[in-house]
């Protein structure tokens, strides 16, 4: 059978599972809708917290990133790795103890206010919609490819599915979908892997594959064979960093923070039933997730060096079936500047943009060259490079590249769309649960009865499955990079505010809201400037960037920001009421230690 054939079965295989799941779990009533009625069990839920954080971007994206950029991807692999461990040991214990469904409920509880309960509101929309932006094209990236649909039609088919499961089962439905979903994933990452390693190193664990040599008998290890070819072609040795130091921790600061701050993870310690749960859970996902983090830069490798050897200087015509098959979904493209017919790839972009932002933005006309190559006319003709790869097809066509059989293909492209999907479900659970609880129950109807809000939580799940379906088919960037940004925001806006809400009981509810207005604008507006390209004619270069820290690292300059307007503030204003204190001080109590002790 051929590749679509095997996609049809394996993703339609895989989407029966989760609706079957989605129907067998289905939310009665809003505890289940909200934390999966609290029961889940821990190996459950880290299986289910693991599908939850490694979304599109650590399926599709990250491995791409780091098969680009070299040693200068390890700020993703060190940024989300290191966040998921802060969040783990240093917040999600307490916030079970506390007791609440959402983190606009912790906040709007800790800091005595319907004040800082809305702009938490306000804050966990604009985070989780932006990071379910990278959701959706992940989820349009791959049916683009491997059923030959627009992207758009993509998206469209994976917001129908998710809007099945997320708003019939909530949590509950969530929750056992995300299990499945991490088993598909898991599987779907590793089996490429283990055929490319033994392949190239003879190794069946990529991660010693990517640490061997290479089994073409020259005794060349895969990363000295690896900084050869980029050198040979332009490109900066890729075991070498072109990064700032500075960009390199404010990246890497951004991403931990912006992870112990996510709230679409935090919900899932509120799922299990102890305290204690949440820790043993906390330790299952860092497992779970350790599977593909490790394996990341193995594929990245795998993936870069295939590219390489398999296009550069080879005639157009003898190019192999992969690159003329994604060259159709616009993410791959060629044009020949110097007409020898043969791909020039060198450092630089050969056109203005990616010929996804080309097409959807009118600024290039999709025609066939000499060669038959799909091209676009608008090109930066002043750059020897010739060919235009998106870096967010790197895990996806990599068993291609590799030549690897027709259901191998499939299944990554299977568990490419569980990864997005897990993460665009629970992401929507978020949003549903702000408008439903945090806005409608807690403030402006808090009379209605438990079937009204349930009713509220299905049509705010509905409405933000319209609006990220929107995000996927106008992305604000590839799905890493957006992710990023959604990450900074959650450092910028929400991560402070948790941390001294439960380790400083001095902190006030008008510090607290300071801080987090400050902290989100801040890193909003630099974003929209600086990435987006709002409110200026273009994007400014990396010369103007403030302390020479990027877009998806200037999350942490913004944090710094809101910490010291938020304590600066809580000084200078009444502290909170005791029994708010006493009950900051009691979160932090184990189970069964006694009695808190106050000074």
């Amino acid at each position: 059978m051929d590749v679509k054939t095997w996609t049809y079965l394996i993703v339609g295989a895989t989407f029966l599972l989760y609706i079957a799941i989605a129907v067998w779990a289905r939310a009665g009533s809003t505890q289940e809708f909200y934390v999966a009625g609290g029961g889940v069990h821990p190996i459950a839920n880290g299986m289910a917290t693991a599908a939850d954080w490694m979304s599109a971007a650590s399926f599709i994206s990250m491995a791409g990133i780091i098969s680009f950029a070299g040693y200068d991807g390890a700020v993703y692999l060190m940024g989300w790795t290191g966040g998921y461990v802060l969040l783990a040991l240093l917040l999600a214990p307490y916030l079970r103890k506390f007791g609440k469904f959402t983190v606009p409920d912790f906040i709007g509880d800790r800091y005595y206010s319907n004040v800082a309960r809305t702009v938490a509101v306000v804050c966990a929309i604009v985070v989780s919609f932006t990071y379910v932006a990278g959701q959706m094209r992940g989820v349009g990236l791959v049916f683009s490819r491997f059923l030959e649909v627009e992207i758009n039609t993509g998206v469209y088919i994976g917001t129908v599915v998710v809007f099945f499961y997320a708003i019939m089962g909530g949590m509950k439905g969530i929750t056992y979908t995300q299990v499945a979903q991490y088993c598909v994933l898991i599987f779907a990452y590793m089996v490429p892997a283990i055929f490319i390693s033994l392949q190239m190193t003879d190794h069946i664990i990529p991660q010693l594959g990517f640490l061997s040599e290479v089994s073409d008998g020259s005794g060349v290890a895969l990363l000295d064979k690896l900084d050869t070819l980029h050198r040979d072609l332009g490109f900066a040795a890729y075991t070498d960093g072109s990064k700032s130091t500075v960009d390199v921790f404010a990246i890497t600061l951004a991403l931990m923070a912006g992870t112990a701050g996510l709230p679409h993870v935090i919900v899932r310690f509120f799922t299990v039933p102890r305290v204690k749960d949440a820790r043993i859970s906390a330790g299952w996902a860092l497992l779970f997730i350790a599977v593909l983090y490790t394996t990341a830069p193995a594929i990245a490798a795998f993936a870069r060096t295939n590219l390489i050897t398999t296009i550069s200087e080879r005639p157009y015509t003898e190019l192999p079936p992969w690159f003329s098959k994604w060259e159709e979904t616009a993410l791959v493209a060629w044009v020949d500047k110097n007409e020898d017919g043969k791909l020039q790839y060198h450092p630089g972009p050969p056109f203005v943009g990616s010929p996804i932002q080309q097409t959807a933005a009118g600024g290039g006309a999709r025609v066939q060259g000499t060669y038959g190559e799909a091209l676009l006319t608008n090109v930066a003709t002043d750059n020897p490079n010739e060919v235009y790869i998106d870096r967010d097809i790197m895990v996806l066509a990599n068993p291609e590249i590799a030549g690897l059989p027709a259901w191998i293909i499939a299944l990554v492209a299977a568990g490419g769309l569980a990864a997005a999907l897990s993460t665009a479900a629970g992401l929507l659970l978020v949003i549903s649960t702000a408008v439903s609880r945090d806005l409608m129950r807690k403030q402006i109807k808090p009379d209605m009865s438990e079937a009204e809000e349930l009713w509220w939580a299905r049509g705010g799940a509905a409405a933000a499955v319209v609006v990220a379906a929107y995000f996927g088919v106008n992305p604000p960037g590839f799905v890493a990079a957006t992710v990023a940004l959604a990450f900074g925001l959650a450092a910028a806006s929400f991560f402070p505010a948790i941390v001294l809400g439960v380790f400083d009981k001095r902190m006030n509810r008008e510090g607290a809201v300071a801080g987090m207005v400050v902290g989100i604008v801040l890193m909003f507006g630099y974003m929209a400037v600086y990435r987006l390209g709002w409110f200026v004619d273009a994007v400014p270069p990396e010369s103007e960037w403030w302390f020479g820290i990027s877009p998806e690292g200037f999350g942490s300059v913004a944090m710094v920001v809101n910490l010291v307007v938020a304590l600066l503030v809580s000084r200078m204003t009444p502290p909170p009421p005791v029994e708010v204190q006493e009950m900051v001080e009691t979160i932090r109590i184990p189970s069964g230690a006694g009695g808190a002790t106050h000074g």
